[in-house]
């Protein structure tokens, strides 16, 4: 596991954005952990996040000019991983949607840079895939092309058939989706983390049930 991702891992456990103990996702499965990125709320804490992010999407060496946040949380997101990405000297534009259109002053639903060239997706996770696909409606229909996906956490589970939720937005769209960590590095940082030990159990048998192998 290289040193961001643990670190990105130990970073949401002390924000108390990772928790664990009894949930239920939103397919209704009984998880023994939690991934809430909108307690990702004061400036020190989105700070740290962008920079995560700006490092997988380097360390991915995907191709893109800009970046692209849906409404509501990748708006936030965009924002703050460009200017990660300003400061190791990558300076691309950046646009979100509105979830309703504007009938006044620009108008439309669409705010920030033209919608050009190859266009980075970025969101928290991926669940059913629905704002992806709204992302891309709107990137192909501006006459650009999505370049791929950056999340913050891979969940590793089974979406609607045999495939992640992750898995599915890849084959689907024909794109690459990064993570800055998966539920296989989560599986490693508490096997290293002897306060937390009682929880590998859990995830673990989590992970066989409802997980699917990584691409």
């Amino acid at each position: 596991m290289s040193d961001f991702r643990q670190d990105f891992i130990r970073f949401a456990v002390d924000e108390q954005v990772l928790r664990f103990g009894e949930f239920v996702t939103k397919a209704g499965r009984p998880s023994p952990y939690f991934f809430n990125a909108g307690l990702f709320n004061h400036g020190a804490s989105l700070l740290a996040l962008s920079r995560f992010y700006a490092q997988s999407i380097d360390a991915s060496g995907i191709g893109f000019d800009m970046m692209f946040g849906p409404a509501y949380k990748g708006i936030v997101l965009a924002g703050g991983v460009t200017m990660a990405l300003a400061e190791r000297g990558r300076d691309v534009p950046f646009a979100y949607n509105r979830k309703e259109a504007k009938d006044h002053g620009e108008g439309g639903v669409l705010v920030g840079a033209p919608l050009r060239g190859r266009v980075l997706v970025i969101d928290d996770v991926i669940s059913a895939g629905t704002s992806v696909r709204e992302s891309v409606e709107l990137i192909r229909a501006a006459g650009a092309e999505p370049a791929g996906v950056a999340i913050a956490l891979d969940r590793m589970e089974r979406g609607q058939g045999t495939l992640s939720a992750t898995q599915e937005v890849a084959e689907q769209f024909g794109i690459p989706v990064v993570a800055i960590a998966t539920l296989d590095d989560l599986l490693g940082y508490l096997a290293g983390a002897p306060e937390l030990e009682q929880n590998l159990q859990r995830v673990q048998a989590y992970r066989q049930q409802y997980g699917v192998a990584a691409s």
